[in-house]
């Protein structure tokens, strides 16, 4: 079964910098575009930034856009999310996510805190 798996979340100062992983399993990677969304508190879920399914072709919301890098190696099954200038908005619980149409899949989610 599809499994996602992110990592690399924590307290950050603004302005610091974090690199969240999402390593995934059963299906086929390197022919699916991945996503990562975020989460805030009595937020809705909100797709931050997606690649497709070479990494050639990357799209983010235009609040992280400059700040924030996605990246995937297809070789590892892994897709990343660089994070730069990070700001107390920021903080929410990150999620790798794929799919398409009503089929969608999601990791358990990793927290970051953005806070001095």
């Amino acid at each position: 079964q599809v499994q996602l798996v992110e990592s690399g979340g924590g307290l950050v100062q603004p302005g610091g910098s974090l690199r969240l992983s999402c390593v995934a399993s059963g299906f086929v990677f390197s022919a699916w575009p991945m996503n990562w969304y975020r989460q805030a508190p009595g937020k809705e879920r909100e797709l931050v930034a997606t690649s497709n399914s070479v990494g050639n072709r990357r799209d983010y919301a235009d609040s992280v856009k400059g700040r924030f890098t996605i990246s995937r190696d297809n070789t590892k099954n892994t897709v990343y999310l660089q994070m730069n200038s990070l700001k107390p908005e920021d903080t929410a619980v990150y999620f790798c996510s794929v799919g398409r149409g009503t089929t969608r899949y999601w990791g358990q989610g990793t927290q970051v805190t953005v806070s001095s």
